[in-house]
C-alpha cells in the first residue's frame, strides 16, 4: 500500500469518526485500533497499543500537567483569583473604556497563574460580563475583551497546553513556557491598546462616567498590594525555579501548587470542601488529556509504519520550499483545522507531519512552538467550533446570542493574526527570552 492512500485511509477514517459526534479520544483510539490492525501486523499490532499506553504514562514530562491544571483551579475554588480581580478593579481609574480594560488586566494576571483557557474566560464572564452590561458598556466591547483575553493563557507560563505540546513534539518544555511571555504581554497590550482607541473614537460604546467609587489613594492601592503582589510570586516561583536551573517543569508546577495552598492558608480561604472541587475537576480535565496522549504515540507510529508520514515529508521536501514558506504552509493548515476542531486534536493531528519537515529544514522549535500556540489560541475564537465563544455564551446573559458573542471576537481575531504575523516576520520575539535566561 502506497503512502497516499495510507493517509488517506487513517485520516479519512479519523474525520469520520469525528463527524459522527464521538469524542476526540474515542475516535483517535479507533482510528489507532484500525490502523494498527492494518499496518502493525494484526494482533501483533494490538498488542502494540496497549504496550504503548503503557509506555506513554510513564513519560515523567507530563507530570505539570495535571499539577498546573490543579494550580488554577485552585485559584478559582478558593477565591483568590477573584480578590484579584476587585483589586485590580480598583487600581484602574480615569482609563477611557475603564471596565474592558480592567478585563485585559485582570485576565492577563490570572493567566499568569491557572494555564486554563477555559477556566479564565467562564470566570472572567461571569463576574465582570454582567457588571458592563449593566453600567451599560456596548456588548461587543465587553464581551471581545474577555474572550481575547482568555486565550493567554495559552501562552503565558503556567501554560497545561505549552506543556503538552512541547511533550508531544520533543520541545524543551521550560523553553517553550518562558518563549510565550513576551508575545502574550504584546496581545494583553494591543487589546488595552484596541479598547482605548475604540472608546476614544466611539464615546457611545462606554458610558459617560465609568471611574468607579471615589477611593482614597490608600483604599485604592492596598487592596493591590494585598491581593495581586502576594499571587504573584506563585508566578515568579513557578518561572523562576524554571529560570534559575533549580527545578524541572514537574518539580516548578509542584513548588506552583504548594505555593497555591500557603497562599489560600495565609488568606484563610483553604476549606476543605474547595480542594475537593479542584482535585475532583482536575482529574476530570487531566483524565480526558492523558488519554488522548496515550493515543497520541500510537497514531504517530502508525503514520510512521504506513510510510503516510514518511511520504508526505519527501513529498514536500521535493517542492524545495525555503524555511518560510513552510512556516507559513503550517500556519495555514493550523488556522484551517482550527475553525473545525479542538487544540489537542490540532497537536495530534499535525504534529508527526510538522515537526520532521520543520527539523529536515532546521526550523527554531522554539519558533514553530510559539506559532503553534498563537494558532491554537486564534482557534480559540474562530467559528464555528471555537470553544471559548461557546462557554462565553454559556456564562452570559440569556439575551446575549452566540452571533453577538461571534460578532464581539472579529476585532480581536485581527489582533491576534497580527501578533502571529508579528512573531513570523521577527521570530526573537518569540526565542529571545529563553534564549537568554536559559543558556547554559
Amino acid at each position: 500500500m502506497d503512502w497516499m492512500t495510507a493517509l488517506i485511509i487513517l485520516l479519512g477514517l479519523l474525520c469520520l469518526l469525528m463527524l459522527t459526534g464521538l469524542p476526540v479520544a474515542f475516535a483517535f483510539l479507533g482510528v489507532n485500533l484500525i490502523g494498527a490492525y492494518l499496518f502493525l501486523g494484526g494482533e501483533i499490532g494490538l498488542g502494540q497499543v496497549i504496550r504503548n499506553a503503557m509506555q506513554s504514562m510513564l513519560n515523567y514530562s507530563l507530570a505539570p500537567i495535571p499539577l498546573f491544571i490543579l494550580m488554577g483551579e485552585l485559584m478559582l475554588h478558593t477565591g483568590l483569583a477573584f480578590r484579584a480581580i476587585n483589586a485590580i478593579d480598583k487600581m484602574i481609574r480615569r482609563v477611557p473604556g475603564r471596565m474592558p480594560v480592567v478585563s485585559v488586566a485582570a485576565g492577563t494576571a490570572f493567566s499568569a497563574l491557572s494555564g486554563s483557557s477555559m477556566a479564565n474566560t467562564a470566570m472572567l464572564g461571569s463576574t465582570l460580563l454582567p457588571e458592563m452590561l449593566r453600567k451599560g458598556y456596548h456588548p461587543h466591547l465587553a464581551i471581545g475583551p474577555i474572550l481575547a483575553v482568555g486565550g493567554i493563557a495559552i501562552l503565558i507560563p503556567p501554560s497545561a497546553l505549552a506543556v503538552l505540546l512541547g511533550s508531544l513534539a520533543r520541545i524543551p518544555i521550560s523553553s517553550l513556557l518562558i518563549a510565550g511571555v513576551i508575545p502574550g504581554l504584546i496581545l494583553a497590550m494591543c487589546f488595552t491598546a484596541y479598547i482605548i482607541g475604540r472608546a476614544v473614537l466611539n464615546p457611545d460604546l462606554v458610558p459617560a462616567e465609568d471611574d468607579g467609587e471615589p477611593d482614597s489613594g490608600w483604599e485604592r492601592y492596598w487592596p493591590f498590594l494585598r491581593d495581586v503582589l502576594p499571587l504573584f510570586a506563585i508566578f515568579f516561583a513557578v518561572v523562576g525555579s524554571l529560570i534559575g536551573g533549580f527545578a524541572t517543569p514537574t518539580e516548578s508546577a509542584a513548588i506552583g501548587v504548594a505555593a497555591t495552598l500557603v497562599a489560600a492558608i495565609c488568606y484563610r480561604k483553604l476549606r476543605v470542601v474547595s480542594v475537593a472541587k479542584a482535585i475532583v475537576e482536575t482529574g476530570k480535565v487531566s483524565g480526558l488529556i492523558l488519554f488522548i496522549i496515550v493515543a497520541s504515540l500510537t497514531f504517530s507510529q502508525i503514520l510512521a509504519f504506513s510510510g503516510a508520514a514518511s511520504g508526505m515529508l519527501q513529498a514536500v521536501q521535493a517542492m524545495n520550499l525555503t524555511p518560510l514558506a513552510i512556516i507559513v504552509v503550517i500556519v495555514l493548515i493550523l488556522l484551517f483545522l482550527g475553525c473545525f476542531v479542538d487544540q489537542v486534536s490540532m497537536m495530534m493531528i499535525t504534529i508527526p507531519f510538522f515537526i520532521p519537515l520543520a527539523l529536515s529544514a532546521q526550523i527554531d522549535l522554539v519558533w514553530l512552538g510559539i506559532i503553534y500556540l498563537l494558532a491554537m489560541e486564534i482557534a480559540l475564537l474562530t467559528p464555528p467550533f471555537g470553544l471559548l465563544l461557546f462557554v462565553m455564551k454559556g456564562v452570559a446573559p440569556t439575551h446575549i446570542t452566540l452571533g453577538d458573542v461571534v460578532r464581539s471576537a472579529l476585532p480581536f481575531l485581527g489582533i491576534h493574526f497580527m501578533v502571529l504575523l508579528l512573531i513570523i516576520a521577527f521570530p526573537a520575539l518569540g526565542t529571545w527570552l529563553p534564549q537568554t535566561l536559559l543558556q547554559p
